[in-house]
């Protein structure tokens, strides 16, 4: 596939766009436009772990750390942090110290004061993810990192039906004074540090802001990112502005020597004040068509090109030669990602653990046409999945290979015919072992692309006799199902958000079933092999626990996974220094406009 291939054609569009753009642009204020194919659920970075609403957060809260920009594969460096933090030889006491003088967006909760940030916003924003009124989806996760104490707190809630104590100090997390985060772990932790990076999770959050807008804090974003929440339109619009209290951030990153893109980026905006835009406006658009075609009309200045326009945009991987005449430039990255069908464990017919249960779902499987989805569907802009773990992340082996890319319908058949799944009433679909009609329920959107797969899907079921019942609704609406366990069965894409498996594996861990785990997959081995995961240092050892979990995921199939995505995006001409970031969803505030140019697009 060679993704690096184009590099080469990349820097020379770049230097060009660079060129371009040092022309004295017209006054008027920089403006990024860009889309959502799906709809957010909104702001508060304790209640929500979708993609869309954590690329907003992202954009308005700060973590202590973040990954930079340029460097590849990764590499952690400070982001409200004075320093990388002081760590202990257990790995288990972590401290960080903070820079003096970030201040936090204006807000009516301050009362007309800068308010600035401090240790002890880490304290609390960590401790609201283990309140139980927050119902946090990502609480489960966070409990594991063995944090000294935490936990208790949340249990001293349930226990006694009293408001979680938020001025209890516990050991494992405190701020020793104004500037010092500490905190202290029950176990070694030897990657805790991207833990610190995740901004969605370890995001500086002001109590008044809070405690001001009580049961409305996913509409109330206050943050010391580079940018503030000025318009909301649920699952519609959102619109931001620079955050005028932002902190004086400069243009700094660390390509490799080798890199040429990278290193054209960092000559030309090395020591720019950040943002560079001074607004950024976001539309969700779930359709493909439409969202392509604003693009084309130079309505949006950056798009993950849909995948029904892949090969019209890029033909074998290479940018058309209509977008390379108007000075597009073109990015191709096999994405750090994994799809997948989740099955409802709990669910009386296709969920437990039994043989016949692990037989259906595994024939399920075998009848999936994976290599059908991506030559049609995908349209080639994807390999096929053998495991949970992501490209790019620790574990990742692209020699492996497992039965889970299988395509058999064969075998599926025979597998449903052993355990009792035939056509008892003759009605050409096959029934539950105990003679009552076998219905696979699956959750999906309205837009055209999902319909593609429902086809192609429906097309493998219908192969082996299984009747398929599609259930439409909105994305949102479904991850609500979702979490209440009221989904069969649903297909969805997961980003690694850290170069670390961890948290891929933490969608089946047990107690995480109603969070992030919407499979409900709860096995005591897995959880048992997930925790010490958590312990080792990366090497032999804790490579062969991921093989070993991998085992189970594959035998007992809670999940089927199908790719790995390959991205495909495609800038304008006036936007300048986009490069797709390696973890995380930062981006906003490391690009520029060339207002002037953009502007006569659209006239």
């Amino acid at each position: 596939m060679n993704i690096g291939r184009h590099l080469a054609g990349w820097c020379l569009a770049l230097l060009a766009a660079a060129a371009f753009a040092q022309a004295p642009p017209a006054a008027g204020p920089k403006v990024l436009r860009y889309s959502f194919p799906a709809g957010e659920t909104g702001f508060d970075p304790a209640q929500v772990s979708d993609l869309y609403s954590r690329t907003v957060l992202a954009h308005i809260f700060d973590a202590p750390y973040r990954f930079d920009y340029l460097a590849r594969p990764f590499k952690v460096v400070p982001n409200t942090a004075a320093a990388m933090p002081e760590v202990s030889a257990d790995f288990r006491t972590w401290t960080v110290r903070l820079q003096p003088g970030i201040h936090f967006a204006d807000d009516p909760a301050f009362k007309g004061q800068k308010r600035e940030l401090v240790a002890q916003d880490y304290v609390y924003a960590l401790k609201r993810f283990f309140d139980p009124a927050t119902k946090s989806p990502v609480y489960s996760g966070l409990k594991e990192q063995g944090i000294v104490g935490l936990d208790a707190l949340r249990q001293d809630a349930l226990k006694n039906g009293k408001p979680f104590d938020y001025d209890r100090e516990i050991e494992g997390l405190r701020a020793i004074d104004r500037h010092t985060l500490q905190v202290k772990l029950e176990a070694p932790r030897p990657r805790f540090l991207y833990q610190l990076a995740q901004s969605g999770i370890w995001s500086g959050v002001a109590r008044e802001v809070i405690e001001a807008y009580p049961g409305a804090t996913m509409e109330h974003p206050v943050g010391t990112g580079p940018f503030r929440l000025v318009q909301w339109r649920r699952s519609s619009k959102m619109v931001l502005e620079r955050n005028p209290n932002f902190r004086a951030m400069t243009y700094d990153a660390q390509p490799n020597a080798d890199d040429a893109e990278g290193q054209v980026l960092l000559q030309r905006f090395k020591g720019r004040r950040l943002p560079m835009v001074d607004r950024v406006e976001v539309n969700v658009i779930e359709e493909s068509q439409p969202r392509w075609l604003a693009f084309l009309n130079g309505e949006f200045d950056l798009v993950a090109v849909p995948l029904e326009f892949s090969n019209v945009a890029a033909p074998n991987g290479k940018l058309a030669a209509n977008l390379a005449r108007r000075g597009m430039q073109y990015n191709r990255t096999l994405l750090s990602d994994r799809v997948l069908y989740y099955f409802n464990m709990e669910d009386p017919v296709i969920g437990g653990y039994t043989p016949d249960k692990v037989a259906l779902r595994r024939a399920i499987g075998l009848a999936t046409d994976v290599s059908l989805e991506i030559n049609l569907a995908r349209r080639g802009q994807a390999i096929p999945a053998q495991s949970i773990i992501s490209p790019h992340t620790y574990g990742y082996d692209a020699d492996f290979k497992s039965h889970n890319s299988d395509h058999d319908p064969a075998r599926a058949k025979a597998l449903l015919d052993m355990f009792g799944y035939i056509d008892r009433d003759g009605d050409g679909w096959r029934d539950l072992p105990d003679g009552r009609p076998l219905v696979i329920q699956y959750a999906s959107q309205p837009d055209s692309i999902s319909r593609q797969f429902d086809e192609l899907w429906k097309k493998s079921m219908d192969e082996v006799g299984l009747r398929l019942r599609i259930e439409i609704g909105q994305w949102p609406e479904q991850l609500k199902k979702a979490r209440a366990g009221q989904l069969m069965l649903w297909q969805l894409g997961y980003t690694s958000a850290i170069p670390d498996m961890q948290d891929t594996f933490e969608i089946l861990f047990g107690p995480a079933a109603g969070g992030q785990n919407l499979a409900r997959f709860r096995m005591e081995a897995f959880d048992t092999l997930y925790r010490r995961m958590q312990l080792l240092p990366d090497g032999p050892e804790r490579l062969q626990a991921i093989a070993e979990a991998n085992k189970l995921l594959l035998a007992y199939a809670p999940h089927k996974y199908t790719v790995h995505r390959i991205g495909n995006d495609i800038a304008q001409p006036w936007l300048i220094g986009y490069k797709r970031p390696p973890f995380g969803n930062q981006f906003w505030h490391w690009v520029d406009i060339d207002p002037a140019a953009q502007r006569a697009a659209r006239r």
